[in-house]
């Protein structure tokens, strides 16, 4: 906001980001539910879910904050102070330790305990207080929990209401009757259905199942950022709720008008993703794996070039129109 960027559309990039982020790797929680539906387990998902989501998450926040961004300057006074002077590299440290935990386990499976993330990540905050600016753990503590209640209460209804559609047979019947549509339907029935039923639609193995042929790992990849979709879909719409929290915005659905075309543009990309999977499928399974990490370097490299050049451009002409 301090950009210029609105409150509405900081809103939709904090609330994007935070689903882009679910979905990227280490931890993709929608897509462990979906292998878990057809014994398919967590293993290589990492460079399909990385190609997937970080090229979304660069485009997206350029088509939302890039104009209004560049047309503006920064109000140094609206931010907060920086401590980096007085601590240095300590404040970075809770979040040095998180990338040096999570990469032991999966770099030397065989000589590190496996934590596990809740413990990772608990670890971490007890280590937060020792770097910085001293503070009051039980308070926050219990700030942070009084927070969450309201999302673990809808958490807690969503799972009754998957247990009840499961009981009665009623989610059985819709999967079964969406996953016997013509192929062509069937991407239609996919990029519609499951962002409209939310929580529901993270149960998304059939679709894995109905497109067999295809590679499992990219397809599934995919359906789990579609099925993530359905944070954004009311009356729960979580990551809209929390985004328009952190913005203080009170009537968080004008925070989802504007996810409405990164949103539309997610679910486009990931159809793609799914039509195009033999074709991922080759080049990330590929057993030369140092060439696709020079290609993937290149292509990072060439992105943020394209960005720089892009934002140098419109700096020049919103110079020239000025004078």
């Amino acid at each position: 906001m301090s950009l210029g960027i609105s409150r509405n559309k900081t809103g939709a990039i904090i609330a994007m980001a935070g689903i882009l982020g679910m979905i990227a790797p280490p931890v993709n929680i929608p897509v462990m539910i979906i292998g878990g539906g057809i014994d398919m387990p967590y293993i290589g998902f990492g460079l399909p879910l990385l190609i997937l989501t970080v090229p979304l998450a660069i485009v997206i926040v350029l088509i939302l904050g890039l104009k209004s961004a560049r047309a503006s300057r920064v109000d140094e006074a609206s931010l907060p102070p920086s401590y980096h002077s007085e601590y240095g590299w300590k404040l970075y440290l809770p979040l040095i330790l998180l990338v040096v935990l999570i990469g032991a386990e999966r770099a030397f499976p065989q000589a590190f305990p496996l934590l596990g993330m809740p413990l990772v990540f608990m670890l971490c905050a007890l280590v937060a207080p020792l770097t910085g600016r001293k503070m009051k753990s039980l308070p926050i503590t219990r700030d942070a929990v009084k927070a969450a209640l309201p999302v673990m209460g809808i958490l807690a209804g969503v799972g009754m209401f998957l247990q009840i559609m499961t009981l009665t047979g009623g989610r059985g019947f819709i999967v079964s009757m969406l996953t016997g549509l013509p192929l062509g339907l069937l991407y239609l029935s996919i990029g519609v259905s499951m962002p409209i039923f939310g929580a529901v639609s993270a149960y998304g193995s059939p679709f894995v199942l109905a497109l067999l042929g295809s590679n499992e790992i990219v397809v599934a990849s995919a359906l789990s950022l579609i099925a993530a979709m359905g944070d954004l879909m009311p009356p729960t719409a979580l990551a809209g709720l929390f985004a328009a929290k952190v913005v203080k915005q009170d009537n968080y659905t004008k925070v989802l008008r504007q996810c409405l075309l990164p949103a539309l543009l997610t679910v486009g990309v990931s159809l793609a993703y799914i039509a195009t999977a033999e074709f991922w499928g080759k080049i990330i399974f590929r057993s030369d794996r140092l060439v696709l990490y020079g290609i993937l370097l290149a292509v990072v490299i060439a992105v943020v070039a394209g960005i720089m050049i892009v934002d140098r451009v419109g700096r020049g002409r919103l110079t020239k129109e000025k004078i």
